[in-house]
């Protein structure tokens, strides 16, 4: 009897352990860029997941993600196909607010200054109150917006479809300038020492002026360029789909070193200062030592391929169609540590992993947003 009793105890310790765990409080930074900061560099200061985790919460969505979560101020900020986007409470995956813009939204939304800012399939770029959703601005474009915007200085740096980049005033929505790269933009800038980075469908990579927009040199590739570059020390890490993956000189454009995945790179990859990490579409995860372009490791997850790694410690984060599934390797050597279903298999499964805190989120094809936590 004292046995069974004592048994019953331990059992009922660890439950309430596991449920503490489970009710922790998420300490969020004040602000959220997309691939975690300027750089682009999709690596995020947080413990790491290692082992399998648990779904600490599901925030149900009717039509699928495509969208990176940004996280900041307690909120978890997400867009859907659906034309809504969402601020959900990140303790408990409750709904605080929605706003409903009627057309898609893959822009993966920017939190800066208590300010919130995501481009919709309407054209419109929108700055809303990030605790209310509340209008501050918007700004008009020609063409749908499905890059995502890069908030540096308190001005806002966005591509449209419409072929142009935009740079905006982050407090009143105006246009401080405009440049046109000739062909679409889904490439989301990276910004750094007052040089804007970008990709174009015109198959180029631009370098331009962060402050008024002149071009300081374009590289031409030989396929559209849908990746957003990723910059570290004096170079530029960006793949295009004619299969081949770049790193240029950030000063003049010139080629450093290039591999070719003779299959076409939609993802963006992630930079460490060790390491680059990059998806094709063909879905072959490599690593890169970052100065020469040797080949690490690779491993192979099926394919296609279109949404970016994250990298928080020694664990990298990858997900691709095939299966559902969200895999975390080691860093190291690309063994496999755990994999976990975010969704169903195929449908561009877009939305990149962000890890804030020890809790991983990640938009879905069919369970909305997850948060997923270590068990």
């Amino acid at each position: 009897m004292m046995q069974r009793a004592a048994t019953l105890l331990l059992m009922l310790f660890f439950t309430i352990l596991l449920q503490a765990q489970s009710n922790t409080p998420i300490t969020t930074p004040d602000s959220s860029l997309y691939r975690g900061d300027a750089t682009n560099s999709g690596v995020y200061e947080s413990p790491a997941l290692l082992t399998l985790p648990e779904i600490r919460w599901q925030f149900d969505i009717p039509r699928p993600v495509r969208t990176t979560p940004a996280v900041a101020n307690g909120l978890v900020y997400t867009g859907s196909e659906n034309g809504t986007l969402y601020a959900i409470d990140v303790n408990t995956g409750e709904l605080v607010w929605q706003k409903e813009i009627g057309k898609t939204i893959v822009s993966s939304p920017a939190v800066v200054d208590d300010v919130v800012y995501f481009g919709g399939g309407d054209g419109i770029f929108y700055a809303l109150k990030a605790l209310d959703g509340s209008e501050v601005w918007q700004y008009k474009t020609n063409a749908g917006i499905f890059a995502s915007p890069v908030v540096v200085n308190a001005v806002v740096y966005i591509g449209s479809t419409d072929s142009n980049v935009y740079a905006l005033n982050a407090l009143d929505g105006s246009l401080l300038w405009q440049f046109d790269t000739e062909e679409a933009i889904w490439s989301s800038a990276a910004v750094v020492d007052d040089v804007v980075y970008i990709g174009s469908r015109s198959h180029d990579i631009f370098a331009l002026n962060a402050t008024n927009g002149t071009e300081i040199w374009r590289f031409e590739t030989d396929g559209r360029v849908d990746a957003s570059p990723a910059v570290q020390d004096g170079m530029v890490y960006i793949g295009s789909r004619d299969g081949v993956f770049y790193a240029l000189d950030a000063a003049d454009g010139t080629v450093i070193w290039q591999y070719d995945f003779e299959s076409e790179i939609y993802a963006s990859a992630a930079v460490t200062q060790d390491s680059v990490l990059v998806f094709s579409l063909a879905g072959k995860l490599v690593a890169f030592e970052r100065e020469s372009g040797e080949v690490r490791w690779t491993y192979a997850l099926g394919s296609p391929a279109y949404s970016s790694p994250s990298i928080t410690g020694d664990v990298v984060y990858a997900q691709s169609e095939t299966g559902g599934l969200l895999h975390a390797l080691s860093l190291t050597d690309g063994s496999e540590l755990w994999s976990i279903r975010t969704g169903y298999e195929g449908d561009w499964r877009s939305s990149a992993p962000v890890i804030v805190d020890g809790v991983l989120f990640i938009g879905s094809n069919d369970q909305g947003v997850l948060a997923l936590q270590t068990r």
